[in-house]
């Protein structure tokens, strides 16, 4: 009961993901080999005997580790990734301390308007134009599964640009002189001059956690890909699952789509996931049910491509990327659960609201390896 108590008690778990973590530790460490000495608490730290409260501080100052990742069942990489983004987190916060206002205190001599001034005309010369609905509804009698996605992306994508484009026009004329420089405008000054993405942007997008120049680049990338989609509406060889708002509805239409074509109810499809040997340039056409997607990084281990199963990650290589996946939906008893690891997808490293669909992967080890070692695929790296 304690170790329910721990589970549920505390008001530390937010998710089934932490729940399944804080059962797998329960479960690796909650075993009657413990009372048998038997058991090694951490790499290299037994289970002490039975001895007073003195002895215990004792046989803790002399027998335990150094603290490192190891320690928690992670890999060493988790703890150059906690480094990583805690300084960049200072340096950020350093930057946004120094003085804005002071001409000539700029990059080159520019001032701080001058600055944003010339990075908001690049970004409004290389924004491109919306999406036509009216034309591309014209161009497709298909209202499949897939190409209902495509529309959906395409409106979101059209919200997010205008918004890019209005914010920015108002701001040019903010600094011209010709609109009072409000609130909103000064916010968005405010994010261009620090490489942030500015608020109202980001409240109309997907999460990410890119700067201003590499967000815009990536943004770029992202309705060019539903451009070559929405051309003639068949589905790309290679699906770039990172590229979408929603990734979750296209991941749905292929349960959807397999359905209909096979007469079976949706409420029992699941989808499988093969990892594939090759990469996206090795594809030239789509599969015939289900998409092969590209554009996932593992955090927390790796994909070993020759025996095809997850392995320990490499060191210093914190989110190496995956082979194209095959992605298919079967019935959910046809589905294999045998020595599979059901990791977690998320768009950005932050997890946690971020989670998009659990994906089965093959291991030799014990899934709850991987479990306590935090792995899961990222929609970014």
């Amino acid at each position: 009961s304690s170790g329910i108590n721990a589970e549920y008690g505390g008001g530390h778990i937010t998710d089934d993901w932490d729940r399944r973590l804080c059962k797998t530790y329960l479960e690796e460490y909650m075993k009657p080999e413990m009372l048998e000495g038997e058991l090694l608490l951490a790499p290299g730290f037994n289970i002490p005997g039975s001895m007073d409260y003195q002895s215990y501080h004792v046989y803790l100052d002399e027998e335990l580790p150094p603290e490192t990742p190891y320690l928690y069942g992670l890999h060493p990489n988790a703890e150059i990734g906690f480094l990583t983004m805690t300084s960049e987190n200072l340096f950020r916060t350093v930057l946004e301390m120094q003085p804005r206002d002071t001409a000539g205190g700029g990059a080159a001599g520019m001032t701080k308007e001058e600055k944003v001034k010339g990075l908001l005309d690049e970004i409004l010369e290389r924004l491109p134009e919306e999406f036509n609905m009216m034309e591309m509804a014209g161009r497709t009698e298909d209202r499949s599964p897939y190409t209902v996605v495509a529309f959906q992306e395409c409106e979101r994508m059209n919200m997010l640009t205008s918004e890019i484009r209005r914010s920015l026009k108002e701001l040019d004329l903010g600094l011209k002189g010709e609109l009072t420089i409000s609130n909103e405008m000064e916010s968005t000054m405010n994010s261009v001059f620090l490489d942030r993405v500015p608020g109202n942007w980001s409240a109309r997008a997907y999460p990410s956690v890119l700067p201003l120049g590499a967000w815009f680049a990536d943004l770029l990338l992202r309705i060019k890909e539903l451009e070559g989609w929405t051309t003639d509406f068949a589905l790309p060889n290679v699906v770039w699952l990172a590229g979408f708002f929603n990734p979750q509805s296209f991941l749905t239409a292929i349960e959807q789509s397999t359905a209909r074509k096979n007469e079976w109810p949706l409420d029992r499809m699941v989808l499988s996931v093969d990892v594939t040997k090759k990469w996206k340039e090795d594809f030239n056409s789509p599969p015939r049910e289900g998409s092969y997607v590209h554009g996932l990084f593992m955090e927390g281990a790796r994909w070993d491509s020759q025996s095809g199963m997850i392995a320990d990650s490499r060191l210093k290589e914190l989110t190496p990327a995956c082979p194209v996946m095959f992605v298919k939906a079967c019935t959910v008893d046809r589905q294999e659960t045998k020595n599979m690891y059901e990791c977690p997808v998320y768009k950005t490293k932050e997890r946690g609201p971020t989670f998009v669909w659990t994906f089965n992967l093959k291991t030799k080890e014990k899934p709850e390896k991987w479990a306590i070692a935090g792995v899961a695929l990222l929609l970014s790296a």
